[in-house]
């Protein structure tokens, strides 16, 4: 024991082979003893040397193989941290005694597998004594681990050198956790007769019929089949096969998708086998692209080889060739156009087919299937020329005419064409807002609104109805607030609409919400960041006064108008309304409600202001007749404005507009409409921090959306560009900035921003145009996207909306080197161009189709060049 506390490993391995069989067994007590006092604690504080003197001593005073194998399965609860310990002990017993040892820890393992551990002195026992190894899994697995760490490489040369290997590799082989560089080494020794080759072809197949397919292509691969495995294993194949096209037929992202096709195709299924599955196959090609690509290449295989009959190659035609994918559609017509160079009987057909494509929307595509028609059009008779005739009809107008040449049809776009009828948003003139809530009832509904959504007028109705419905009966609010009041808001760095949450909280008496486990006081401590988000909590602060004093029945500023303006004439009916009881308005809520009062020419409606003989009827009066704050210019000093198509490369930020001018109103008010020197950025615009512009920002200035625009900066949302597109007030730089950086960001959003302008008369074709080029040309803007957004205007039907803005673009996008998918703009003007019968020169364009080259820009810029003309 003395030798253990010290931990003298090499004297306790001395003591053990100096001492006899009962010697040993009169320790083991006491080891035991000693091992059972020290628990957990005392194993941590022992060093290593200890470790493996304890655990050497305790198995070096072992009886019989039987114990000696019952206390290394399980006879230790804690254990050196290496094993190399094992092995000097064992080795002071007798060779019979170790071969005994393998035998009954073979038994043990086969009971309750144990630790790895134990392998490693079994296998120094087998190679020094010469005993077999066992042939449970437990050790199999284990002599296959000690060479399995490192480069396949290696592995195939230290089982080479393994006497062991001729008899357990054939074992190694059933293993359930075999790895695909296992797999390959048993391949290789396949091949030298070691092991069954048509064995390991059974494993491989069992194996990857359970495994996800991004994990059985690795097994798969690891042990290629000849071409006699391949055909003999066709039902086992197919039967894989199965499950992964029913898989594929759920379709799904290419990140789960493709390691199922890369397994499909790896099963290097033959037509023969194929075919079985034409119809999964066809049905993919209403699919992803991915998919529906899987399935086209697939289909054309079984065409080549004779099995597809050609009421499916219509079929796939049908399916595939008005898809916007325009490499799937590319890779179908060129499928017809080699069909109908290997069996010129099928042209009439075929060439039917390819006219489908007549109608789809992109202009490359038309184009490739008008080239397959003409090269073919030769081995059809008039019957199939008069469908073709009809079917390009469908032809864009810078095709028609190259269609009528090639099909025998009057030229009818030589005569002059006429412009098609513009078609734009349908926007009512006004869109009043719901009148004030009524009811406590209603109050509640709308602040469940406010907290789950940004929507300005459930906002606005809430906070005016707090006000109405608590002067006429608290109680009954508190009672129909309280279902709404268990779920509390986020929290935002800026005040927010959903703070109105608090005020809510206030006037029901509830203690403040928690952040952190401590008490949440924004509106008590009037904390916000943004300008806008200042007056916003001046508002709800003031709210919560006029709650608590019930001297203003209502308040002033609720809206009138969706985009939060006022009308002029309820604005002086609410203001008379206080007069007669007497009430002064708040400030705060007075100031808001005249930065939203729409100006107006009515004269009877000033003079009715006129007759106001409050302060605030004052003020309203004064306020109409100046016609409320002026507009503010956000173009940038140095912005090309005579041609924004020369604007070279560049964000071209607007700058942001500022009055320093007395505006008579509490400076929480006249800052939003002000310079912002204490809120102020080294560039001018509002610190965000993590802030973000909402949609409160446009409803506090509805008649100045430009201005917010330009102090927004590039932190407006598509809910607030809509909002900004539906507000009052001129659409000047900003807002047009506004679009063209978020025809990047959010697409649809800018495209529904510029029809509402289009439809309301108010864009800038040649302003947008130039913001437009100069992003794209500095590489803010991705060219793709915006030809996209523009694409997707024009198909609305504003064509001549759409072709204001690339009739200004195009000049700089062409000039010099033209931009990247110069010709996806190209071709997008030549159908706004047709459909507007615009007519013109544009050397840019001149100058490009005047190349040599067969680039889709060449090409449709001289479709351009010749509808213009």
């Amino acid at each position: 024991m003395a030798l253990v506390e010290a931990g003298d490993v090499p004297g306790v391995l001395r003591a053990l082979g100096e001492l006899g069989a009962e010697q040993r067994a009169a320790h083991l007590p006491e080891l035991n003893a000693r091992y059972e006092e020290m628990g957990l604690s005392g194993w941590r504080e022992l060093t290593d040397e200890q470790f493996v003197a304890l655990a050497g001593a305790r198995l070096g005073c072992q009886v019989t193989p039987d114990a000696a194998a019952r206390y290394l399965h399980s006879g230790y609860r804690y254990g050196p941290p290496h094993d190399d310990w094992m092995i000097d002990v064992v080795d002071l017993f007798p060779v019979a005694w170790r071969t005994e040892l393998v035998a009954r820890l073979d038994e043990e393992v086969r009971k309750r597998s144990g630790s790895q551990r134990l392998h490693l002195v079994v296998d120094h026992i087998v190679r020094t004594t010469g005993c077999p190894m066992p042939e449970s899994d437990y050790f199999v697995q284990g002599w296959l681990s000690k060479h399995s760490y490192g480069p396949a490489d290696g592995l195939l040369d230290q089982l080479r050198a393994d006497p062991l290997t001729p008899r357990l590799l054939p074992l190694a082989m059933e293993q359930s956790s075999l790895t695909s560089t296992v797999l390959s080494v048993l391949c290789t020794f396949a091949a030298e007769g070691v092991v069954d080759r048509a064995a390991l072809v059974r494993r491989v197949f069992a194996i990857v019929a359970d495994q996800h397919p991004a994990a059985a292509i690795h097994y798969w691969q690891a042990v290629p089949l000849t071409a006699d495995e391949h055909a003999r294993t066709a039902p086992e194949r197919t039967a894989l096969a199965a499950k992964l096209l029913a898989r594929l037929l759920q379709d799904g992202t290419p990140k789960t998708l493709n390691p199922v096709m890369t397994f499909l195709r790896a099963l290097a299924l033959t037509p023969a086998e194929n075919a079985p599955f034409l119809r999964d196959h066809v049905a993919m090609l209403d699919l992803s692209s991915p998919v529906a690509s899987y399935g086209q290449e697939v289909l054309r295989e079984l065409d080549e080889a004779g099995l597809l009959e050609e009421d499916v190659l219509s079929e796939a035609s049908e399916r595939v060739l008005l898809r916007p994918e325009k490499k799937l559609v590319r890779a179908q017509l060129s499928w017809l156009d080699l069909v109908a160079r290997r069996e010129p009987t099928r042209t009439s057909r075929l060439l039917t087919d390819a006219a489908l494509a007549f109608g789809h929307p992109d202009m490359s595509v038309q184009e490739r299937a008008l080239k397959l028609v003409a090269r073919h059009l030769k081995n059809t008779d008039g019957q199939v020329r008069a469908e073709l005739r009809t079917a390009a009809a469908s032809l864009g107008p810078g095709l028609s005419a190259r269609a009528a040449e090639l099909l025998g049809t009057e030229d009818d776009t030589r005569t002059e064409r006429v412009a098609e009828p513009e078609t734009l948003p349908s926007l009512p003139p006004h869109r009043p807002a719901p009148g004030p809530v009524e009811t406590a009832v209603e109050v509640a509904q709308e602040l469940a609104v406010v907290l789950t959504d940004d929507d300005v007028m459930a906002f606005e109705r809430g906070l005016d109805g707090l006000v109405r419905q608590a002067r006429l009966d608290r109680a009954a609010l508190c009672r129909a607030l309280e279902p709404v009041m268990r779920r509390q808001p986020g929290v935002h760095r800026d005040c927010g609409q959903s703070d109105l949450y608090d005020v809510a909280a206030a006037m029901r008496g509830d203690e403040p919400r928690t952040l952190y486990g401590r008490p949440y006081r924004r509106i008590s401590h009037g904390e916000a960041v943004s300008p806008p988000g200042k007056l916003l909590m001046a508002r709800l602060r003031e709210a919560l006064q006029v709650i608590e004093s019930g001297t203003q029945p209502f308040l002033l500023a609720l809206p009138t108008h969706v985009t939060g303006a006022v009308d002029a004439g309820e604005l002086v009916e609410r203001i008379a309304e206080l007069e007669r009881m007497q009430a002064e308005p708040a400030p705060v809520d007075l100031a808001q409600a005249l930065l939203r009062v729409t100006p107006t020419e009515d004269e009877q409606v000033r003079r009715a202001a006129g007759d106001l003989r409050s302060d605030a009827g004052r003020r309203l009066a004064r306020w109409l007749n100046e016609a409320g704050l002026p507009h503010q210019d956000s173009t940038p000093d140095t912005w090309p404005a005579a041609d924004p198509a020369d604007a070279p490369p560049g964000m071209w930020e607007p700058a942001v507009p500022g009055s320093r001018q007395d505006l008579r109103l509490p400076p929480v008010a006249a800052a939003v409409f002000g310079t912002y020197d204490g809120d102020a950025s080294r560039t001018g615009g509002y610190i965000l921090y993590d802030t973000y512009a909402a949609p409160y920002w446009v409803a506090q200035l509805p008649h100045h959306r430009d201005e917010v625009a330009a102090r927004a900066k590039d932190s407006v949302n598509a809910r607030m560009l809509a909002r900004l597109a539906e507000a009052g007030g001129p659409a000047g730089y900003a807002l047009h900035w506004q679009i063209a950086r978020n025809m990047d960001d959010d697409r649809d959003a800018a495209v529904d921003a510029l029809l509402v302008l289009a439809a309301r008369g108010q864009l800038d074709g040649r302003l947008l145009a130039g913001q437009l080029q100069a992003l794209i040309r500095d590489g803010r803007s991705s060219p793709r996207r915006v030809v996209d957004g523009l694409r997707a205007a024009a198909r609305t039907g504003a064509y001549a909306t759409v072709w204001s803005v690339l009739e200004a673009a195009l000049p700089a996008l062409l000039r010099g080197t033209p931009v990247r998918d110069a010709g996806a703009f190209l071709a997008v003007a030549v159908e706004c161009a047709s459909r507007c019968a615009a007519k013109g020169v544009i050397p840019e364009v001149e100058a490009v189709a005047a190349r040599t080259g067969s680039s889709q820009t060449v090409k449709h810029a001289r479709l351009l060049r010749d509808v213009l003309r």
